[in-house]
């Protein structure tokens, strides 16, 4: 979520940021694991939270939004590090952050992957990092942008997918008439010379705060091909998922549908963040139309405008509430809620951790996952 919501002075510095995000982290309360019924599933194993440093690069720009974990050793790159992006720049300005960043779990170093130009040639409107991001195999980083001239919804630009390789060297933009506003987490499935992205848009519509809710939000499937030695290309497009309800805001920008996670029978789980539900698609990967909302398969409950999502080993789906600090699992084949875990309980939010969460990404072993707490610009490690 945008930092705008959080109430906390805007930092005119990295310095001036990371004084004031470790003073907070020490008055945070701690999380108890029984401070939430967490059922009797993935999250019941998670027991520690522990901090692991800032996401502030050199220029300073904030809100960290996407978190992925790298696939491979590539170029700057090693396989198990964390790549984490920024929509916010150093004035805490919406649609403006520029940079990717990897921590690194062994050395515990932050380094910049990548930062592009503002007006990146190609991109419609500009640069500003949304969770729509992944790296490939083949090492190629795709991020999404979803612009803005001065941080509100109503100079937002179009936006696109930017291409890096793993050095963090540009290499090339996606934008097509079906991209608009790309945003939610990515889900893919990655063969190497080949590669099926599904990303949400949420920009078809929406003009600025004050608008009512617009319901053109879409889920686009982008097939690639992607030859040794050659940039990512894109082969088909089909939007899968449309009519999600979208909203601009004053406070995080965009409300939209934000988690996608594919599950092994082929269904792409959509969290549908205004309509609170997480929304099925079926035979996502070759579907040649649109499912349209998909089928419901939990509403309400213990989600709170859910967000970002991933998929557990046991194919239970996991998701940060946007509205309180919770993180919520989900036993889709049952439709069951199975339990919550407080994973933010900043009461500096009202609710606690309101705002505060947004990307996150299983570890490697499947056991535990890493976050953002956005208020703080820190990483965290969930075991």
């Amino acid at each position: 979520m945008a930092q705008q919501s959080s109430g906390y002075p805007k930092p005119s510095s990295w310095m001036a940021l990371s004084a004031l995000s470790l003073g907070l982290l020490a008055a945070l309360p701690a999380v108890a694991a029984d401070s939430l019924p967490a059922g009797d599933g993935f999250l019941a194993g998670i027991h520690r939270h522990k901090i692991l440093g800032s996401t502030v690069p050199d220029n300073g720009d904030q809100n960290p939004y996407a978190v992925i974990v790298a696939p491979v050793s590539a170029g700057k790159i090693a396989k198990g590090d964390v790549l984490i992006d920024n929509f916010n720049d150093k004035n805490n300005l919406q649609g403006l952050g520029t940079t990717i960043v990897d921590y690194n779990p062994t050395s515990k170093a932050l380094t910049l992957i990548a930062s592009f130009p503002r007006d990146q040639a190609g991109c419609p409107g500009g640069v500003g990092l949304t969770t729509a991001m992944t790296m490939l195999k083949s090492g190629w980083i795709i991020v999404g942008s979803l612009p803005s001239k001065d941080g509100m919804t109503g100079t937002k630009g179009q936006g696109c997918l930017l291409v890096t390789d793993a050095a963090g060297k540009f290499a090339t933009v996606i934008s097509t008439p079906n991209i608009n506003g790309p945003w939610g987490n990515m889900a893919v499935i990655d063969k190497g010379d080949t590669a099926t992205l599904f990303v949400s848009n949420t920009g078809f519509g929406v003009t600025a705060p004050g608008q009512d809710v617009v319901r053109q939000a879409t889920v686009l499937r982008l097939d690639l091909a992607i030859a040794a030695g050659k940039l990512p290309v894109v082969t088909k497009e089909t939007v899968i998922g449309s009519g999600f309800a979208e909203q601009a805001d004053k406070d995080v920008f965009i409300i939209g549908p934000t988690g996608l996670a594919l599950a092994k029978d082929g269904t792409l789980y959509v969290s549908d963040a205004i309509d609170n539900r997480i929304a099925a698609i079926e035979n996502a990967a070759a579907r040649p139309d649109s499912a349209g909302l998909g089928k419901t398969v939990t509403t309400g409950g213990l989600m709170h405008r859910p967000l970002a999502m991933a998929i557990t080993a046991d194919q239970h789906l996991l998701v940060t509430n946007g509205l309180n600090g919770q993180i919520v699992e989900i036993d889709p084949a049952k439709g069951k809620q199975v339990g919550a875990r407080w994973i933010d309980k900043n009461e500096a939010q009202t609710p606690p951790g309101s705002g505060d969460l947004f990307g996150f990404a299983l570890t490697p072993d499947g056991k535990g996952f890493y976050y953002v707490e956005d208020e703080v610009n820190m990483l965290v490690l969930a075991q």
